[in-house]
């Protein structure tokens, strides 16, 4: 049972409660608070002033802060795996595809920043289950590396990170990105280039035969 109704409309009438719509608004602002300020330095006044709801509902809905955060953080990465779970598998597809969703996802990039600044040494919250999720796509690139998609003489692990920062960078470090290439992340030119050199790219992590026949059936 929700502890507020909603806002009466114009005319007087009382809103129809709506618990998932409600939880929506809540996990909508507590992302974007939490990647504001981070988990530290995150309200949940504000977070209850951005959902427009009483603070006592939040409370209600997800416990408390910490639980909230561990929500917030398990529906970004289911969203995150269901989209992993669509690509083929061949890098070239695959590094473009990361490097456009941390474009349009900022407030996810920003999120992990925040954690690594605030939490550094220690436990991470929800870390167990991020931990299986991190085995889990060491998993597909050891089944990559199977098929052929990528080389086998590269270590899984830092095959993996080696993607995750080509694809995360520029939007992480967006002051360094625009020192370099003299456009902001944000410019549509530099993201349709940027995706475009990680599409070639992609090569330094095929198999040497795969390198070479995409390169004579190139030229």
């Amino acid at each position: 049972m929700e502890y507020m109704a909603r806002p009466a409309k114009p005319n007087g009438a009382v809103a129809e409660r709506n618990p998932k719509r409600t939880r929506e608004r809540i996990l909508s602002a507590a992302l974007q608070e939490f990647a504001a300020n981070g988990f530290a330095g995150a309200r949940v006044d504000a977070i209850a002033r951005r959902a427009a709801i009483n603070k006592r509902m939040l409370y209600h809905y997800f416990g408390d802060k910490e639980h909230l955060f561990r929500e917030v953080l398990r529906r970004k990465i289911a969203e995150r795996q269901a989209s992993a779970e669509s690509l083929s598998g061949d890098p070239a597809e695959s590094l473009p595809f990361w490097f456009k969703l941390s474009c349009k996802d900022a407030d996810w990039v920003r999120l992990l920043e925040w954690e690594a600044l605030q939490e550094a040494d220690n436990q991470l919250i929800d870390g167990n289950s991020r931990r299986a999720l991190a085995t889990r796509a060491l998993g597909r690139i050891r089944q990559q590396q199977a098929l052929g998609y990528l080389a086998g003489e590269f270590e899984p692990r830092h095959l993996l990170l080696a993607m995750r920062s080509l694809t995360m960078f520029p939007m992480a470090f967006p002051q360094l990105t625009r020192l370099i290439m003299g456009r902001p992340v944000s410019d549509p030119h530099f993201q349709k280039q940027h995706a475009e050199f990680l599409r070639k790219f992609a090569a330094a992590f095929q198999p040497a035969g795969n390198r070479r026949n995409k390169t004579n059936f190139e030229n």
